[in-house]
């Protein structure tokens, strides 16, 4: 044990500095606009259900992401749930594959009206590489309605937010 100790005290810290990614002012005036937004027309916050419909997990990475220290997407009123009964918007990832088809149909029904769906990612807009197969249902929109495709493989945390300002702008 003390040999492990040892060998702590004499690596020292090997993490990376934190180097600015110059998009703190973008990311706050985009948190501002859409704060703004949400307040005047959802009272103060906006539900969102992501359903992951048979991705590769990248852009559930980046969303994820929008709930970290640096993002903290709730400070702009925009939180998500796990039930798509408490749900304003259904954040889908991913392909639709034959086995989530039924089960996307279900959480798209027990949403309640007014809903909005957002298809978050290249393979939820077009099925990407995958497309429609014995396997595969391919984009979103070929299983429900959607109202917002948020491009990108993956889409950046900033680009997610610009999606849902848009959704919230065409909803109007």
């Amino acid at each position: 044990m003390l040999r492990l100790f040892k060998k702590i005290l004499t690596t020292g810290v090997v993490t990376e500095p934190f180097a600015a990614h110059g998009n703190e002012a973008e990311l706050e005036q985009l948190g501002i606009e859409i704060k703004s937004h949400i307040d005047k027309q959802f009272s103060g916050s906006i539900a969102i259900r992501q359903v992951d419909a048979g991705s590769c997990n990248g852009c559930e990475l980046e969303i994820h992401a929008l709930n970290n220290p640096f993002y903290d997407i709730e400070r702009f009123g925009i939180h998500f749930v796990a039930s798509p009964r408490h749900a304003d918007v259904l954040l889908v990832t991913g392909p639709v594959s034959r086995h989530m088809q039924t089960a996307l149909l279900r959480t798209y029904e027990a949403t309640p009206n007014p809903k909005w769906v957002v298809a978050a990612g290249d393979c939820a807009a077009c099925g990407g590489e995958f497309g429609v197969s014995y396997a595969s249902c391919g984009a979103v929109s070929n299983v429900i309605p959607v109202d917002v495709v948020i491009p990108g493989c993956p889409p950046t945390p900033l680009a997610l937010m610009k999606g849902l300002l848009g959704l919230i702008n065409a909803k109007k």
